[in-house]
């Protein structure tokens, strides 16, 4: 509060970014095998489950939930939503399986095996991304702010803003909780950041350029990386992304050095 003059008081606003003090490594990838990805599958969750993948797509009209078979890509099972909702990222926990939408803030609860809905979720935000430390979900809506959330009740419990040394990280995209750090895709770009959870601080970013090459590059400029699946008990990371051809099992492998 600020006086002048003797006049009446006015309150002053002060905002303050705080950037992290960890200069985030940078990080290339090797492949070690690749697999057929449905192209009409705009991916928009991907998670590893029991031997398979389960899939959330995109698009109003065309989202879907399915189970698809690893080596072959081939769709095993498949759950539509209604035309109005736009699928969005999906979590496993505790043999349920969470999906959301984008803009109409309501999500879905499934039995795992099944697909068959058991509930319904509301939010506040879009929803982008989705996945869980074993004790509370993640999520991601587009922004630099990741929310963790008490499962049964979607309740938002805390929140944090991600940033690197220079600049907040915007469009955070599909999640994946991967030895204790939360790995997001930045949506439009070939990276996946990988965040602190505690302090939201990047400690590296995995450059993914090259992965998918040229000419099997889907024409549409937002057919971009998106999708991560970790295989906990098999130490396996996989990754994909909309309309791609290909799901490719990726070791991160060579330090290119440091972020500046």
């Amino acid at each position: 509060m600020a006086y002048s003059n003797g006049r009446r008081p006015q309150v002053l606003t002060h905002f303050i970014n705080l950037y992290s003090d960890i200069t985030p490594v940078l990080s290339g990838y090797k492949v070690v095998n690749s697999y057929p990805h449905d192209k009409g599958a705009y991916t928009q969750g991907l998670v590893y489950h029991d031997g398979y993948f389960i899939e959330s797509t995109g698009q109003e009209g065309r989202s879907s939930l399915r189970r698809v078979e690893i080596v072959t890509g081939e769709v095993l099972f498949k759950h539509d939503l209604e035309t109005k909702f736009f699928g969005e990222g999906i979590v496993l926990y505790k043999g349920r399986i969470f999906q959301l939408t984008w803009t109409t803030r309501v999500g879905f609860v499934y039995d795992a095996e099944s697909f068959t809905l058991i509930s319904r979720i509301h939010y506040d935000t879009q929803g982008w991304g989705l996945t869980t430390d074993g004790e509370q979900l993640i999520m991601s809506d587009g922004t630099n702010k990741l929310y963790f959330l008490e499962p049964d009740y979607f309740t938002v419990l805390s929140s944090v803003e991600v940033y690197d040394n220079r600049e907040a990280v915007w469009q955070l995209n599909e999640l994946e909780y991967i030895d204790g750090e939360i790995w997001a895709n930045i949506y439009m770009t070939d990276r996946i950041a990988r965040i602190d959870p505690a302090s939201g601080k990047v400690l590296g970013y995995i450059d993914l350029t090259g992965l998918l090459s040229e000419n099997e590059k889907p024409e549409e400029n937002d057919e971009v990386l998106n999708g991560i699946a970790w295989d906990e008990q098999g130490s396996r990371l996989f990754v994909t992304g909309k309309h791609w051809p290909r799901v490719f099992q990726i070791e991160v492998s060579r330090q290119l050095g440091w972020q500046k």
